[in-house]
């Protein structure tokens, strides 16, 4: 029977395991959705299905370097005892070796990548049934740097947070110190130039409607709205902080001082962008007698 597209579809939304993984059960097992599921079941692929509804919010962020070319991405898992042990630590530097080799330039990409004659994204299937808890990759970038340029990376607390920054010109110990200042200081933007508009006009009437509040005549409302405007921006801008080891001067002095430039950077933090699922635990006794 010729395995279809819709087939392999369905197959996946069952069970969880990853699309070329569906598509040789169902060869195996001439198209029967039913057997297939058995035989994915068998073979320890189909048992992360029960947890694929589960928040994955904890787990690490890692930087990996070779060369001129780095790779920084988050894996996560449901719970931070999970994150600390062997299994997990020793899953995550796999990955990164592994997207390190490839040219995966993005999650979809990374999870595509062959690892020990499967996909990144079934080594974790097989790795979520083994250790027993939803595991998942996101935000992973590969980033390029020429030869004069240098890398900057940092770790802070094995990995609740990760940074890695590019700088124009080769100096250790300057591009260590960009690393630990954007982990310290958590900038958005490298500098004013990259804040698009939509967000500067939802500051600025943010900021209107506080002041307007305050009783403020309209005159003074606009002279306030620029203050506090700029106020914001040197917060949220890398080069416009304060140093985080010498506040009398800016990061965008300090370079300069240094003959240096940041050119561009990221920085990870473990569950960004997640919304961690609030547990009733009342409620869940209650559904668990009423079975």
């Amino acid at each position: 029977m010729a395995v279809t597209a819709q087939m392999v579809k369905e197959l996946r939304q069952r069970t969880g395991a990853g699309m070329l993984d569906c598509k040789k059960a169902l060869e195996k097992n001439d198209g029967d959705i039913e057997k297939s599921i058995d035989f994915l079941r068998e073979k320890g692929m189909a048992s992360a299905a029960k947890k694929a509804g589960r928040i994955a919010a904890e787990g690490l962020c890692n930087v990996v370097l070779e060369g001129n070319q780095a790779v920084i991405y988050e894996l996560n898992s449901e719970t931070d005892f999970v994150s600390k042990n062997k299994q997990f630590l020793d899953l995550i530097d796999k990955v990164g070796s592994v997207l390190l080799a490839s040219k995966a330039t993005n999650t979809e990409e990374a999870l595509a990548v062959s690892a020990d004659g499967m996909t990144v994204e079934t080594l974790l299937i097989n790795a979520t049934a083994t250790i027993g808890e939803k595991l998942s990759l996101r935000r992973v970038s590969r980033i390029v740097k020429e030869d004069a340029q240098d890398f900057g990376a940092y770790k802070h607390m094995g990995g609740r947070i990760a940074v890695l920054a590019v700088l124009e010109n080769q100096d250790e110990e300057v591009s260590k110190d960009m690393a630990m200042h954007i982990a310290a200081q958590n900038p958005k933007y490298l500098n004013r130039s990259q804040v698009d508009q939509e967000t500067l006009e939802h500051e600025k009437h943010i900021l209107t409607q506080q002041a307007l509040l305050e009783g403020k005549p309209a005159n003074i409302v606009e002279k306030m709205v620029v203050g506090r405007l700029n106020k914001y921006l040197k917060d949220i801008c890398l080069v416009d902080q304060p140093f985080v080891k010498d506040p009398d001067q800016t990061v965008a002095q300090y370079l300069k001082s240094n003959k240096n430039n940041v050119l561009s950077f990221v920085r990870l933090e473990v569950g960004e962008g997640i919304e961690k699922k609030e547990e009733d635990f009342a409620a869940e006794v209650a559904a668990q007698i009423r079975k």
